[in-house]
């Protein structure tokens, strides 16, 4: 580290910046891909970036500073950035000053890093997970020096950096991490590669983080980890996942909470309790099952069984009958046969989701499944995966046309994109509603009665 502190960075950066940038500010463009995770992280990035004197732009061809925040979970995602970044050759060359930002999951690879080391030159600043609050010092190194800053070392033991300025898109809608990392190394998982061993926040600090984004105006706040169920453990204080909702549950204020991920293992029928209890917690639970075969749980190291599964969720809808779940699974893990996911099938029959993730299972260099002989061919795990679609879009289908004729409580949001005379609203079980309504109605709970369902889209009623 240098000798430098954070605060120092800032003031040598804005020197630069503002004699570089004499009439107007520099512009940056930060994009995020994957989790809700990672956009709680670019939200501390461009909080930094803020402080350095940037604005933002969504055009990246005016900016000036290129943030890329990655996700590493799927091939297909690492694909995206792959290309996107190789798309910035040219405005590079264009604008020889810009500066190329990479970081996040993916970069915590170093066989990903060493690959944009070697085959995109024109990258500024390369960073994993641990180094985020570094971000002012790489900025000036790659402004000062023009010298490309790679920065992947690995820290499992990293402490939780506190205090960091936050830039939210929205004041209505907040990301709350609540702690880091993950101990559970399920087989196809490269998570606790990249964001290592289990951290969790001071409740102090989460607490007080949720006093600020309410007095911001938040209405809907999702608290936010790798596996929030596990919250507390081997940890200085004696606060669980439950407890901790319910002292959220307990802040003034008219907002909703809602909390991801939860792992079924640790899924506890206190937490089912205190969701049910918490009349501003949102009954809506995203637990992901991942595979209906026990045999195929084993190999992913899911540490539960189906029936373990089914319970929690019979469990979960005695307390709360009106629970929406939603869940996330995978298609094709090696050595899965037709008739594991036929047990896939059959659990999605029975719980009936609301809406599905679904993936087909992609090898992760470094986990323990991608090790494993794999004899079933991409277009068979093709011709299952569409069986599961076809199969939860009927479900889901039933589920909207069983709203029709209801009022529900929304959060308006946003406008629709393809008409804007409409707003789309979210449920409190995570259902969006699309209603006429002006834009004073964006940020603030409504009723809506839903009027039309098509197909998987909701049309409703200012009420």
């Amino acid at each position: 580290m240098s000798i430098f502190s954070d605060n120092e960075y800032i003031r040598l950066v804005k020197t630069i910046l503002d004699n570089r940038f004499p009439v107007s500010s520099p512009k940056a463009y930060v994009h995020t891909y994957g989790c809700q995770g990672n956009l709680a992280d670019s939200e501390r990035m461009k909080g930094m970036l803020a402080e350095l004197g940037y604005e933002f732009t969504d055009d990246i061809n005016e900016s000036d500073l290129i943030l890329f925040n990655t996700c590493s979970v799927r091939e297909h995602a690492e694909d995206r950035v792959f290309g996107n970044v190789g798309n910035l050759k040219r405005l590079k060359s264009e604008k020889p000053d810009l500066i190329i930002i990479l970081c996040g999951c993916m970069m915590q690879q170093e066989h990903i890093a060493l690959k944009i080391k070697k085959s995109y030159p024109y990258v500024s600043i390369v960073f994993g997970t641990y180094h985020m609050q570094r971000l002012p010092e790489f900025v000036y190194r790659a402004l000062s020096k023009r010298e490309r800053v790679f920065e992947i070392t690995d820290t499992h033991e990293a402490e939780i950096v506190e205090g960091l300025p936050v830039f939210r898109d929205t004041s209505y809608k907040g990301w709350l991490p609540v702690m880091y990392g993950c101990n559970n190394f399920c087989s196809y998982c490269v998570v606790p590669l990249v964001r290592g061993r289990e951290r969790s926040r001071d409740p102090e600090d989460v607490i007080n983080e949720a006093k600020r984004l309410i007095s911001e105006g938040a209405k809907d706040i999702t608290l936010l980890g790798q596996n929030v169920n596990s919250y507390g453990n081997n940890s200085a204080f004696d606060i669980t996942f439950p407890d901790l909702l319910r002292k959220i549950n307990a802040l003034d204020g008219d907002f909703i909470i809602r909390f991801m991920t939860s792992h079924p293992k640790d899924c506890t029928p206190e937490l089912l309790k205190a969701m049910a209890e918490s009349e501003k917690c949102a009954k809506h639970l995203h637990l992901p099952f991942q595979s209906g075969s026990n045999r195929i749980l084993k190999a992913m190291n899911r540490k539960y069984t189906r029936e373990h599964y089914l319970e929690l969720v019979s469990i979960a809808r005695e307390l709360m009958p009106e629970l929406s779940i939603t869940s996330d699974v995978i298609v094709g893990f090696p050595g899965e046969q037709y008739e594991d996911f036929l047990q896939t099938l059959d659990l999605v029959e029975r719980v009936k989701f609301s809406s599905l993730f679904t993936f087909i299972y992609s090898k992760r260099e470094g986990t323990a499944a991608a090790k494993l002989q794999d004899p079933v061919s991409r277009e068979e795990k093709g011709k299952w995966f569409k069986e599961l679609l076809d199969l939860q879009e009927s479900i889901s289908v039933d589920i909207r046309r069983s709203m029709v004729g209801k009022t529900y409580r929304v959060l308006a949001e946003s406008r629709v994109k393809e008409d804007s005379s409409l707003i789309t609203g979210r449920t409190e079980g995570n259902v969006n509603i699309d209603f006429k309504a002006d834009e004073s109605k964006i940020g603030r709970f409504v009723n809506v009665k839903v009027t039309l369902a098509e197909n998987l889209n909701l049309k409703g009623e200012l009420i």
